[in-house]
């Protein structure tokens, strides 16, 4: 059932040769590459060799039973072991995403529902904000336009892994379901009636590209500068220090007004052109390859409701997996992670079933 995971083995046992040799650590981005490949492949060696030593174990232990009926009950142990590394193999062997280890950009906007809308953003905001603090991310605020009755029109927030995550723990590999629109029913603050409200924000994710990831020729932007709006300290609200990028040959634009100096505001726009842009990529490229990556939660378009977030009922439902539970407050306190882990094992249910 698994004879290519020998090929695997052996590219493991090549990449620890390697790795070994001090000259290849010479050359940092190449180290990096091969580090980063082998731990991919670790665990599935591992759980391979567990699951070929079960094998020779159950038949030892069936030569022993034919003399010893004592030995009988250790068979059944031994293949219920086996049947369990069985699924573990499988769902190491399941396709990965190959920006699983990225980090993310991750932008939050009000949508449908005005001032509520807004305040709900901000509701979303502090949720992520809270469940990176809670596995050991870290957090940058890039850019953000707060309303006026607080929460945010839109804000833009990167999310970084501190050191190497381990294979399906990165942060794109966990907040790649979360893009999508996000409803809201509640009372809000500025109603007498008691009556409930249904509002959205938006929510998207993208890994965040490094310069290598998205090639930018200069000549394809165009780089525009203007006065900062909204509050602000010396300096902003009276220079030219905002910019906004348009890259002209996809029309993807890219702005930020939060630094005081323009060429930081540069530099943040240009970070989340790049984000946008691998994105586009990544998404027609999927496109291309749908059938080979078909996945009930990784198509699902970004128009539709993905979630509700029902406050009269303590209640979040993701309408994609069929996931619900009465813990809303704690959710929105950062407690993410059977939420999100519904839909990482119904997309790879999808990935199996496809494959």
């Amino acid at each position: 059932m698994f004879e290519a995971v020998e090929e695997l083995v052996a590219e493991h046992a090549d990449l620890e040769t390697k790795l070994a040799d001090p000259s290849v650590h010479a050359d940092q981005a190449n180290a990096r590459k091969l580090n980063k490949r082998y731990a991919e492949l670790t665990p599935i060696v591992a759980t391979y060799r567990s699951w070929k030593q079960t094998g020779d174990d159950i038949e030892t232990a069936r030569e022993l039973a034919a003399d010893d009926p004592d030995f009988a009950a250790e068979v059944k142990e031994l293949d219920k072991q086996r049947e369990e590394l069985t699924e573990k193999l499988r769902l190491l062997l399941v396709p990965r995403d190959p920006s699983d280890d990225k980090d993310v950009i991750l932008e939050v906007k009000a949508g449908a529902g005005g001032d509520e809308s807004a305040l709900f953003a901000g509701d979303l905001l502090r949720m992520y904000l809270r469940y990176a603090e809670r596995v050991g991310w870290k957090t940058e605020i890039i850019d953000a336009t707060e309303s006026e009755l607080g929460g945010y029109k839109d804000v833009q927030v990167a999310v970084k892994a501190r050191g190497n995550a381990e294979p399906g723990q990165g942060v794109w590999a966990r907040l790649k379901y979360e893009g999508g629109v996000h409803r809201v029913q509640r009372v809000p603050a500025t109603e007498s009636q008691g009556r409930i409200h249904t509002s959205a924000a938006g929510v998207l994710v993208t890994p965040e590209a490094e310069e290598v990831d998205v090639e930018i020729n200069p000549n394809d932007l165009r780089i525009d500068v203007y006065r900062s709006s909204g509050p602000g300290g010396q300096s902003v609200n009276t220079t030219d220090s905002a910019v906004r990028i348009t890259h002209l040959p996809t029309g993807v634009v890219a702005s930020c007004q939060n630094e005081k100096s323009q060429l930081q505001n540069k530099e943040q726009a240009l970070r989340i052109l790049r984000s946008r842009l691998l994105a586009m990529a990544q998404e027609e490229a999927e496109r291309e390859a749908a059938d080979a990556r078909r996945s009930q939660v990784r198509t699902v378009d970004r128009s539709e409701k993905i979630r509700t977030y029902n406050f009269p009922e303590n209640r979040i439902s993701d309408h994609r997996v069929g996931f619900k539970a009465y813990n809303l407050d704690q959710v929105l306190d950062g407690d993410l992670d059977a939420v999100i882990q519904a839909c990482v094992d119904a997309d790879s249910a999808a990935k199996l079933a496809a494959a």
